[in-house]
């Protein structure tokens, strides 16, 4: 099934939109696909600013060794996972 394609509307000075044809030509592109290039570079660098982590040798190895160390017991866990328990138990039984 082929996809529908959606529409972006936009308002610019002439100065932008000369600015932009020039571009897009040198491009060998048309405007849209130059608009729509850019916008997409654009929308996945400050996408990946957000969305990547990155850390320092020293973080990394402390993210490692707690990744290592996931199969430890956890008191506090144990004790909350069973008052949640007991929690939902008394709400299914009214």
């Amino acid at each position: 099934m082929p996809s529908v394609l959606e529409r972006i509307d936009l308002r610019t000075s002439a100065e932008t939109k000369a600015l932009i044809a020039r571009a897009a030509a040198t491009a060998g592109m048309s405007v849209s696909a130059f608009l729509l290039s850019a916008a997409q570079e654009r929308a996945k660098a400050v996408l990946s600013e957000v969305e990547s982590l990155t850390l320092s040798p020293r973080d990394w190895e402390a993210f490692v060794t707690a990744l290592d160390n996931l199969d430890q017991p956890r008191p506090k866990l144990a004790a909350a996972m069973e008052r949640y328990r007991a929690w939902r138990s008394e709400q299914t039984d009214t």
